[in-house]
């Protein structure tokens, strides 16, 4: 098939990118929706004429078909080891539209069993020069029930009936819910979504809602995964985990995937460590990143998720991983599939370097492929093969 000439890319870098270069200007929660907002259009309306031709020339200038970039994990096809990390389309609002941006699966989320606004504006900071952003949404979403009623209005068939629109769920805590009651609100929400999730994403890490991250603790853990793969229909589970724990910490939680037959981690969420940026001020609120609260994403988190996931992948190389955080190029994406990550996920990477970077990526696996003679990715996987130009 004949690529288009990149016209999608280009009115990317022309109009997006020079807002992107700066801190301040066109807030960066308000841009997010409103580029949320155009996809949902499309998404709801694919069949269109217009909106089908438009998304034609987007699968055109964005995909890349390859038989070695396929992998089935948990049962699961995947088409390419590239993912839209959790966060950005949080309720399912253009689930049917990321295959046609490249992606092999797209997550979406944080859903929570209770409809909640999250925390109070501003809430999400560019840090242009950095290439990296703060946030502290705190999980704002429509509930699992409205996400049920977006997926019946875009028509996206349940999993079993679905091709080549591999969608992860990533399920938290309602911010009202107690801790001590956190299992079943996480349960309600799953019930609801199984027909539609290849896989859940067990949020246990954001640093957003207050307590969450004591359920990364092996006791509260176990109580909770036990209890979720006890559903009927239960869909493969991923653990997702922060940056900010020890080794000691992912060791113990590495066992009790194990032990509990879990099917994988993500690694990693959002860091609470400002990673030599803590002088950094946020020209928003005129304070240092070590004086504000929320999540750090970014390159400036590469280098300690990629640590993380190879930490992992020593320990037990059956734990199937999702790597991210700090993904921004193909040399990045092919280091940490290298380092023990079966998939890789993009977030922040993608918005600062726009959507060309899923081929760009998917691309240049392929090269790294050719020159170490390889015959699929997952010889890839843990091979701490270097990136070659």
């Amino acid at each position: 098939m004949i690529k288009n000439k990149g016209i999608f890319n280009n009115i990317y870098k022309n109009l997006v990118t020079p807002i992107l270069k700066t801190d301040t200007g066109i807030d960066a929660e308000y841009l997010t929706n409103l580029s949320l907002s155009l996809l949902t259009f499309c998404s709801n309306n694919r069949n269109w004429p217009l909106v089908s031709r438009m998304i034609e020339n987007l699968n055109q200038e964005f995909c890349v078909v390859d038989n070695r970039l396929h992998q089935k994990i948990c049962g699961i096809d995947f088409f390419n080891p590239v993912g839209l990390a959790a966060g950005f389309d949080k309720n399912g609002d253009a689930a049917n539209i990321w295959r046609d941006f490249g992606f092999g699966f797209a997550e979406i989320g944080t859903v929570t069993k209770f409809a909640q606004s999250g925390n109070p504006k501003p809430r999400l900071f560019r840090l242009a020069a950095e290439e990296a952003a703060l946030n502290r949404m705190g999980f704002n979403n429509n509930g699992a029930e409205n996400l049920v009623k977006n997926f019946l209005k875009q028509g996206v068939y349940l999993k079993k009936n679905r091709k080549n629109n591999c969608l992860g769920i990533n399920f938290g805590k309602s911010k009202i819910t107690k801790l001590s009651e956190a299992t079943e609100d996480y349960l309600t929400s799953i019930k609801l979504l199984i027909p539609y999730c290849d896989y859940a994403a067990i949020n246990v890490s954001s640093p957003n809602t207050e307590g969450l991250r004591k359920l990364q603790d092996p006791i509260l853990l176990k109580e909770l995964l036990r209890e979720i793969k006890n559903l009927d229909n239960c869909p493969p589970l991923f653990v997702k985990i922060a940056p900010d724990l020890s080794f000691k910490d992912i060791d113990d939680i590495c066992q009790l995937i194990s032990d509990e037959n879990i099917d994988g981690m993500i690694a990693t969420n959002t860091s609470l460590d400002r990673l030599g940026l803590e002088q950094r001020k946020i020209k928003q609120t005129g304070l240092l990143l070590s004086e504000e609260n929320g999540g750090l994403s970014g390159k400036p988190l590469q280098l300690k998720a990629n640590q993380i996931i190879r930490h992992i992948h020593n320990i037990d190389k059956n734990i199937n991983l999702i790597g991210v955080g700090g993904i921004d190029s193909p040399n990045s994406a092919w280091e940490r599939i290298c380092s023990g990550a079966s998939l890789v996920q993009l977030y922040t990477g993608w918005v600062y370097k726009g959507p060309q970077l899923v081929p760009n990526i998917l691309n240049g696996i392929i090269k790294q492929l050719n020159i170490h003679q390889l015959s699929n990715i997952k010889e890839a996987i843990g091979s701490n093969l270097e990136w070659i130009e």
